[in-house]
């Protein structure tokens, strides 16, 4: 009998976790290798399953797609590792038993830089490999992202007629990463022909039924649910799940009053849950009606109604703007440091940015910093917000504290290296890119948090992406922009610039851009300044000439800091040509040299203007 029809005319119980079972043998590695390297491992904990009484195994292949088997130097064994998991499966497949063939998402709690268009490429290597073994279905299971799952969905319907299964992985109960409610997710892969819809991984059995109460029965597929065991907990270096088996028996019955009629396992599933499954479903027939029950829109947003200034990039398409970086001390003696933001307020600029401890160096929170500029001085803020200090939930933390506190302007950046800072021992987090973290904050300004949940409220925030134009190639450096401004980024700002001919190269290379850039101008205090700026500080190249101008006063500290003056103004110049956005940085907390460039910039935009009427 098909798969299809047995679903018809019963429930079916999948397996567990394969990952789980092999982790628990000590097995700490690429588990998709081992169809080739220790398949007796493998056919072992697809037997284990059959004995508890699945009707359903998966192929060993969730990650055995070209992109996550190149994690492991892998990737031209896609066709080798697919054709032996199927084999495998089916040596121990009884003659009731139905082999599924297994492929996992790709985009998930931590998305890799992948486009859209590799995944299908990669998909599609995938699915011919197990295809052309003769499998009985596909499973495509843990999608956190529905448009990767609609869009493999749509090719794989195309190349097959086999039942497709597929499960879509939630962060909270009901509502999917996007924002959309499971219902609606659900029911757009049942339009696009899935013969099984479902969820599986992340959630245990409570939330998953949590989940189902509000889904209706499909038309035309079927429900699944495979849940994981619990949250797992760490100890002694590894991971272990508690859920009592006779928890899952329990659940079972619930599973199957939602109109599930697949059930399986996930994350911490072992042969033991599967055979408490088993128990909990016997005697019992399919649901035939449902009534789901109803609920309010998943995404209830209010929005701030904030009366905020009008925001840098908006102004920087207009009219000259200047920000200037004014870095938080690096101890706890503020009164310089606000001295500094006033003078630089009384000289007209238009924000004071705060570095994200720069060079991997501690200093106080910007954003508390931040937070008293707008008090104690009345000036907008401008905060940089590193991916190396904080994980994804401190960012997600740190975004609704900057939103409460009525900070909207954003810098986004990878962050310096911690092995260049004070405490070289310190670790990295790295949870997202600068370009995820721009499209997190986007989504916040949607309502939705990282996992799809509610904000309640709209944020406002206007994200600045960074731009190192001291490169080689310049035109890949764009490249990047192009797709900072795709995520999301609405301006940029550049490292420092010395060298007149490369802001005429920037302003030519991005003449089909449409987003301010601010180009950076740190004046130089000295040769040693300018040397350690050259050799040391990543992203930051000086001229020979400039280097040259600088050595040329090194006996007069005076005198190089005139200098350094003199060779910041002459880049203004040309910048001002080019580009209305002046970024200026702050050697040192030497907030006079900044001020006299600010006045300078504001004089000569005020000769323009008059030359001009």
């Amino acid at each position: 009998m098909s798969l299809k029809k047995s679903l018809k005319n019963r429930i079916l119980i999948g397996d567990g976790a394969m990952g789980t079972l092999l982790y628990s043998y000590g097995i700490d590695r690429c588990f998709e290798e081992l169809n080739v390297t220790h398949p007796d491992e493998v056919l072992y904990v697809h037997q284990a399953y059959l004995q508890a009484g699945a009707n359903i195994i998966q192929t060993n292949t969730y990650g055995a797609n070209y992109l996550k088997l190149s994690r492991y130097g892998l990737e031209e064994d896609v066709k080798k590792i697919n054709t032996a998991a199927v084999r495998i499966a089916k040596k121990a497949a009884k003659e009731d038993t139905y082999v599924i063939g297994t492929i996992g998402g790709i985009h998930g709690a931590r998305a890799p830089m992948t486009t859209l268009e590799e995944i299908k490429r990669s998909f599609r290597e995938q699915l011919y490999c197990l295809l052309l073994e003769g499998i009985d279905g596909l499973l495509l299971e843990t999608y956190y992202d529905l448009e990767e799952l609609s869009a493999v969905l749509t090719i794989a319907r195309k190349e097959t007629e086999l039942p497709i299964i597929t499960h879509l992985s939630m962060h909270e109960a009901g509502v999917l990463q996007s924002g959309l409610s499971l219902a609606r997710g659900l029911q757009q892969l049942e339009d696009l022909g899935a013969d099984v819809v479902g969820i599986n991984c992340r959630l245990g059995p409570y939330h998953m039924i949590k989940s189902l109460e509000t889904i209706p029965l499909p038309k035309h597929a079927y429900l699944s649910a495979y849940p994981n065991a619990s949250l797992p907990e760490y100890r002694d270096g590894k991971l272990v799940y508690q859920t009592e088996t006779e928890y899952f028996k329990k659940y079972a019955k619930s599973f199957r009053d939602q109109g599930v009629r697949l059930i399986g396992g996930c994350c911490g599933t072992t042969p033991e849950h599967i055979r408490a499954l088993v128990e909990g479903i016997k005697g019992l027939k399919p649901l035939q009606e449902k009534a789901a029950a109803k609920t309010k829109e998943t995404i209830e947003i209010n929005d701030n109604g904030d009366k905020q200034r009008t925001p840098l990039f908006e102004k920087a398409k207009d009219e000259y703007t200047v920000i200037v970086e004014l870095d938080a001390p690096k101890h706890l003696e503020t009164a310089p440091y606000f001295e500094g933001a006033k003078a630089l307020k009384a000289a007209g600029v238009d924000a004071i940015t705060l570095a994200d401890n720069s060079l991997a160096t501690p200093r106080i929170s910007n954003v508390v910093m931040a937070s008293l500029l707008q008090q104690k001085v009345e000036i907008p803020a401008l905060v940089h917000l590193t991916c190396r200090d904080r994980n994804l939930i401190g960012l997600q933390s740190h975004l609704m504290g900057l939103h409460t506190l009525g900070m909207h302007e954003i810098l986004a950046i990878t962050g310096d290296p911690t092995k260049i800072g004070d405490f070289p021992g310190a670790t990295s987090v790295f949870d997202v890119t600068s370009f995820e973290l721009i499209q997190l904050i986007k989504q916040f300004n949607e309502g939705i948090s990282f996992s799809g949940k509610s904000l309640k409220r709209r944020t406002a925030f206007h994200v600045a992406g960074a731009f190192n134009p001291n490169v080689h190639n310049l035109d890949k450096a764009v490249k990047r922009l192009e797709k900072k401004i795709r995520y999301g980024a609405d301006y940029f700002i550049t490292q420092p610039v010395y060298e007149p001919e490369k802001i005429v190269a920037i302003k030519k290379a991005t003449a089909h851009l449409k987003t301010p850039i601010f180009i950076g101008v740190m004046p130089l205090t000295s040769t040693e300044n300018a040397e350690f700026l050259h050799h040391e500080v990543p992203g930051i190249r000086l001229t020979d000439e400039v280097r040259k101008r600088m050595a040329n006063v090194a006996k007069d500290r005076k005198k190089s800091a005139l200098e350094g003056i003199k060779i910041a103004k002459e880049l203004i110049d040309t910048a001002m040509e080019h580009f209305n956005g002046i970024y200026l940085i702050t050697p040192f907390l030497r907030y006079e040299l900044t001020v006299e460039l600010v006045r300078y910039m504001k004089e000569k935009a005020k000769r323009r203007q008059v030359s001009l009427a």
